[in-house]
């Protein structure tokens, strides 16, 4: 699933970042912030129309916000609850 398609408050991990769809200066921007493969989050916010621009996600101790289109290229997937027996 891509980051855009991320329920509100689910810890999920980044798999992929398609760097090709993005300019040149944001993927950079972004790589600086941290967001790439590995990377924990979690979406904090969306936009109050709709769920429109901008997406507020947890990134560490950060809260970065993104474009909807940023988040569409990156590809992430759930961090499974560990259980304790």
């Amino acid at each position: 699933m891509t980051l855009d398609g991320l329920r509100h408050g689910m810890p999920a991990r980044i798999v992929s970042v398609a760097w090709e769809r993005l300019a040149s200066d944001e993927a950079k921007r972004l790589q600086a912030l941290g967001l790439d493969e590995g990377a924990e989050l979690a979406v904090l916010h969306r936009g109050v129309f709709g769920g429109a621009d901008p997406l507020a996600i947890r990134l560490g101790r950060m809260t970065v916000a993104l474009r909807r289109s940023h988040a569409a290229a990156i590809q992430v997937e759930l961090i499974e609850a560990e259980t304790t027996a």
